[in-house]
């Protein structure tokens, strides 16, 4: 195995757990005594790969949870929910005095189901909830609304609840923020947090892909070898095949870049990164992009939490 050490979600206790699985490791037996195995690790991981559907099948077999564990999972779950664009059934199923993370993820439903409105009063309830203890003290609620910041061109604003923190979720945002402000040396800085928090986590691997892609040049490479070995780890996603195809299409590997989206976008005949990219990459081979570019919900299906890689 492959070991790493990483802090017990429980009690901050130190434990070794393997990358892949999230199992503590045979070799740590006396320590693993003490930590058990992290329940929900496939189904936060297939997430932020983009395995939308996996991760909310993965959630639905776990048992014997915590309370806490419970909400994480729910949370998760309806996150996905989202990402697919089942607005609707996640307020339905989400009552308005739901535990934080939950209202945040309801809030974040009908901001995206009333699409980029400047009426929408989602915005204000979020910033209104901040004066919240309970609520400015969740990770996911300070996500969400800095998140929303963020989609609505308040990067600034995005900056200063996810720079200060100390969570993988929020400092991948600011990563993102930084590197859409061209400020690539701050990300790093960013970045290089997330990798003293847990530099294997798959989301410090994400964020290195998107750094190593805005610096260019010979770090592309390095790039393309994260997406690869994250699909390879783990499964391929529409969000790695565009990662990947971003990173070949920097090196003018554009058949390459082409076979990738195409596998994007046969896992998901929607997905908006691939099918911009497709359209660039097919007007660099000399193809025709217009059914691409006319693919009706495209260029106003982004409302995703988190970009998945850099366009081409």
């Amino acid at each position: 195995f492959r070991c790493r050490f990483a802090l017990s979600d429980e009690d901050g206790s130190a434990r070794q757990v393997d990358p892949d699985t999230g199992v503590c490791c045979p070799e740590s037996v006396a320590v693993c005594a003490m930590a058990s195995p992290d329940p929900l690790f496939s189904v936060r991981n297939n997430f932020y790969l983009g395995a939308y559907q996996t991760a909310i099948s993965d959630a639905s077999s776990l048992t014997g949870l915590s309370e806490d564990q419970k909400l994480e999972r729910d949370t998760f779950v309806y996150r996905s929910y989202v990402e697919l664009g089942s607005y609707e059934m996640v307020l339905s199923e989400i009552p308005a005095d739901a535990p934080p993370p939950l209202a945040a993820v309801r809030q974040l439903a009908s901001y995206h189901k009333a699409g980029p409105s400047p009426s929408s009063p989602v915005p204000d309830a979020l910033e209104a909830g901040l004066s919240d203890g309970a609520l400015s003290s969740d990770p996911t609620y300070l996500y969400v609304t800095a998140l929303v910041r963020f989609l609505r061109g308040d990067a600034a604003g995005a900056l200063r609840l996810a720079g200060p923190a100390r969570t993988l979720e929020l400092l991948a945002l600011s990563v993102q923020v930084m590197l859409s402000l061209h400020r690539p040396d701050a990300a790093e800085r960013q970045l290089r947090a997330m990798a003293a928090i847990d530099d294997d986590a798959t989301l410090t691997q994400l964020a290195g892909a998107w750094v190593a892609l805005a610096a260019g040049g010979p770090r592309v490479r390095e790039a393309a070898s994260i997406y690869q070995e994250l699909g390879d780890r783990f499964a391929w996603t529409p969000r790695l095949h565009a990662g990947l195809a971003s990173a070949q299409a920097c090196m003018g590997r554009w058949e390459d870049a082409e076979a990738e989206l195409l596998q994007a976008v046969e896992k998901n005949p929607k997905d908006p990164d691939s099918l911009a990219n497709l359209a660039v990459v097919s007007l660099h081979l000399g193809k025709p992009a217009g059914r691409y570019l006319g693919c009706a919900g495209w260029t106003a299906a982004w409302g995703g939490e988190r970009g998945g890689c850099a366009p081409v």
